[in-house]
């Protein structure tokens, strides 16, 4: 018995806090999280971050581009359809991300307690909005704070091999 895949919807989930977020099927979501202040986080802890975010890469997301900064994070992603077709819900997608990332940061720094700001910042991607200008700005976000002077030359910077083409001179994904 073949059961019918879901249609696109567009979905509101409002958190016990006090931004709301919405999340359209098939649709690439802009995400930006923060660091719980004073934290900034160290080289070895952005690494870890950044392999939470490929690890859930065509699990649940497809990650189009991903910068960890010392104090806050930007993903570009599309959630993925779970065995039945259903889209990976949103905050599912985060509280894994955030979860497992917060306690590998908390083992590696030997430290308790909360890494990331409970609220985050998302939007879906509209028709008219660049797909490409996203990934430009992911791309110059750690040039824009002064980390450095290329993209390129970022370590916890990833962009999609298919996506490299469409901004500047491409940051390949590199190995982690």
């Amino acid at each position: 018995m073949k059961v019918a895949m879901p249609a696109a919807t567009f979905r509101r989930y409002q958190y016990r806090r006090y931004l709301p977020h919405y999340q359209k099927d098939d649709r690439p979501l802009f995400v930006t999280f923060r660091t719980r202040k004073p934290l900034k986080l160290s080289s070895e802890a952005r690494t870890v971050v950044l392999q939470h975010c490929l690890h859930d890469d065509t699990v649940t997301i497809t990650l189009h581009a991903a910068v960890i900064m010392p104090d806050h994070a930007h993903l570009l992603f599309t959630a993925r359809r779970d065995a039945e077709g259903w889209t990976f819900a949103l905050p599912e997608i985060l509280r894994a991300i955030k979860g497992t990332s917060a306690r590998s940061i908390n083992i590696l720094l030997g430290r308790s307690g909360s890494v990331w700001q409970d609220e985050s910042f998302d939007h879906v991607l509209r028709g008219n909005e660049s797909l490409s200008e996203t990934v430009e700005y992911i791309r110059q976000n750690p040039v824009r704070k002064g980390l450095v002077s290329k993209p390129e030359d970022y370590p916890w910077l990833w962009i999609a091999p298919a996506l490299c083409g469409l901004c500047g001179a491409g940051t390949p994904a590199r190995e982690l």
